[in-house]
């Protein structure tokens, strides 16, 4: 077993209530082909999640924990685990992922090839196999997220006016591909970009964060690149699945801090606003239909 002061790579893991599946996540990635190390942060978790892992790995020098005394959300969870990173790359996971054990090398690879690329993602797929939304995407644009909101992109699928931001459709590339954004589940970071790019913006509590920082990359002149041959599953939402409506409220907040962020002095008055209203609407939907679901 390789120490973590050989680590190529260092896998940041943000924990919050993640249940078993944190066990998986984090065995998967210590049984990976390369030297790794593991920063584990958790959220002040309140069910069993870092006391089985404490029990199962907690042994193993290439495993370090945090235990926040609050949640800290996404962000800033994973901005204070960042100093403790090592090795040339480092890697933000979801604690509900699993990798496969060459997942990171294939990672490595691509990017080695690579010198302009500061940020990767790779081919997730669902529990039961299909690639998973979001995996690979375009900039959700206040106008792209108008046109998928109101149906524009299934009226007019072959117009390029009003495609979605989302990939998932397309069909999959034969080699890694430069792409707009990728999802944050699965964030693979070159050192030297992360400390020309910065942390994560902490005025993000969770979500849309991962946007902000692919936009950021892209206005440093880092390329991001979607890697297919590289796979993992991602069972999406456990940590979130008991809080519904505050996980759509931070989702709101979050995506109406991206547009005015980067977007706000591009877009007429009327239509960003238009945008923004659509956003809140959302928001009432999905928390009514949480709700009913709940009852």
């Amino acid at each position: 077993m390789t120490g973590p002061g050989d680590a190529k790579v260092t896998v940041v893991i943000v924990n919050f209530n993640a249940g078993a599946v944190l066990a998986d996540c984090v065995k998967s990635v210590l049984d990976s082909t390369i030297p790794v190390k593991v920063v584990l942060a958790d959220n002040a978790s309140s069910d069993d999640s870092i006391a089985n892992i404490k029990n199962l790995l907690g042994h193993d020098p290439r495993l370090t924990i945090m235990e926040n005394a609050e949640n800290l959300g996404f962000a800033k969870a994973n901005n204070r685990a960042l100093p403790l990173a090592e090795g040339e790359y480092v890697l933000l996971l979801n604690p509900d992922c699993v990798i496969k054990p060459d997942t990171l090398a294939r990672m490595i690879s691509a990017m080695s090839e690579r010198p302009d690329v500061g940020m990767a993602g790779c081919l997730i797929r669902n529990l039961d196999g299909p690639e998973q939304r979001g995996c690979r995407r375009s900039v959700p644009t206040p106008w792209r997220s108008l046109a998928q909101v109101t149906g524009l992109n299934r009226i007019f699928p072959g117009d390029p006016r009003f495609q979605s931001f989302n990939q998932t459709n397309a069909p999959l590339p034969d080699s890694p591909v430069y792409i707009e954004a990728i999802s944050g589940a699965f964030m693979f970071v070159r050192r030297k970009a992360l400390d020309d790019v910065g942390p994560l913006d902490e005025g993000y509590f969770m979500h849309c964060e991962d946007l902000d920082w692919c936009m950021r990359f892209g206005m440093n002149g880092w390329k991001i690149l979607f890697v297919p041959d590289a796979q993992i599953t991602h069972a999406h939402g456990v940590s979130s699945a008991g809080r519904p409506v505050r996980v759509e409220w931070h989702k709101s907040r979050g995506m109406i801090r991206f547009y005015r962020k980067f977007f706000r002095n591009e877009y007429n008055v009327f239509l960003f606003y238009l945008v923004i209203i659509g956003v809140w609407a959302r928001f009432v939907a999905k928390s009514m239909l949480a709700l009913l679901r709940a009852l």
